[in-house]
């Protein structure tokens, strides 16, 4: 199907990219300089300075970037971190890759980490704490961090759908010894492939994060620790590049599509809208999640006028048998899977479409 309000639109916004973008590739390819190149090195000071911190590392992909983080931090065999269930797998995923165990913790009122829940969950085997900004908003840190420091817990932050977000003016990311940050294609920054880095102040965890990316390689032939291969490629590092110049006014533009969307969409009853930003937060809307009753008759219905939706996660981690995760109770988190949906959230969407999407919602809610 032809969407007439697509949730993801890669070729509109490659004809306004084509030349630069075009470029970049061809230098790249032109030069012969594939790997951990001065591509990676330009995107990886681009980073660092956009969310400011000292030190970012370019990795495989956002996955590998919270794995490489958890090992960096001493997370393995026997340790617990603590997370949500109210996220994409590979938050999780990366936990129990390390070794460690997972321990789940209910989602607040604005639907990330509740953080009054943590110190129950607190155990002798607890060593970190991994607070997941979803959707472009980041979650209650100073409560996450006053507990970090209690207990001695490294923090280390899932940021993948919040580049560019903050909190009291401080960016996503920046916050605990590491922040993992994913540039999948879908994301506000996106690669043209798989992509990753990890952010840090810590030079010990940058050190580490660079061997543990190539091998554990220390020189060319000289192999420190057993490693991975998880290197942001330089093609992707150039195009990451060129999309960095116009990041901000991609924010500027969701944040103008939301400020349409909660203008209309809060006048139906039957919706409700996400949390929006207050003296405290500042969101990029990675995602416009609205909470709609008759849930899947309303994405069935927007399906048939064209217009194109998500909804992620509908059967919560903890309700995955095979996840094994069964263990935790986490009723806010089921509720909040029950009714939940993504609305189109792309810079290249006209007024004109959102006014579309909000018709049709109205039509459906008979208003």
């Amino acid at each position: 199907m032809t969407y007439k309000v697509p949730f993801v639109n890669y070729k509109d916004q490659y004809k306004v990219l084509k030349i630069p973008i075009q470029k970049a590739i061809s230098r790249v390819l032109s030069e012969g300089q594939l790997i951990l190149r001065e591509d990676v090195l330009e995107f990886e000071k681009n980073l660092a300075k956009f969310v400011d911190v000292k030190y970012a590392i370019g990795v495989a992909s956002g996955t590998d970037a919270l794995m490489l983080s958890l090992r960096a931090a001493g997370i393995g065999p026997g340790a617990e971190v603590i997370t949500v269930a109210h996220t994409f797998l590979a938050s999780i995923a990366s936990i129990v890759h390390t070794g460690a165990t997972p321990v789940l913790v209910d989602i607040g009122d604005d639907y990330l980490m509740d953080a009054r829940l943590i110190e129950k969950a607190i155990t002798k085997r607890t060593k970190a704490i991994m607070p997941v900004h979803l959707n472009g908003r980041v979650c209650e840190m100073d409560a996450i961090i006053k507990i970090a420091k209690k207990y001695r817990l490294s923090i280390i932050e899932d940021a993948c759908q919040a580049l560019g977000a903050s909190f009291k003016g401080k960016r996503a990311g920046s916050f605990g010894i590491a922040g993992c940050f994913s540039f999948y294609p879908a994301k506000i920054l996106g690669a043209y492939g798989d992509a990753g880095a990890v952010v840090t102040n810590n030079k010990r965890i940058y050190e580490r994060i660079r061997l543990y990316r190539d091998h554990g390689r220390k020189t060319k032939d000289k192999f420190v620790c057993y490693g991975v291969t998880s290197r942001l490629d330089n093609i992707q590092a150039a195009v990451l590049n060129v999309k960095f110049k116009y990041i901000n006014q991609w924010i500027l533009r969701r944040k103008m599509l939301a400020r349409l969307y909660a203008k209309e969409l809060g006048k139906i009853k039957e919706v409700t809208l996400p949390p929006f930003p207050d003296k405290n937060r500042d969101d990029v809307f990675q995602n416009f999640v609205i909470r709609a009753k008759r849930r899947d008759e309303l994405k069935a219905y927007l399906t048939e006028q064209r217009i194109e939706t998500i909804v992620s996660n509908p059967i919560p981690l903890n309700k995955q048998k095979e996840l094994k995760l069964s263990q935790f109770s986490l009723p806010k988190t089921e509720n909040f899977a029950s009714d939940v949906i993504s609305l189109p959230m792309i810079p290249e969407l006209t007024d004109r479409q959102i006014q579309y999407v909000m018709k049709q919602i109205r039509t459906f809610y008979h208003i």
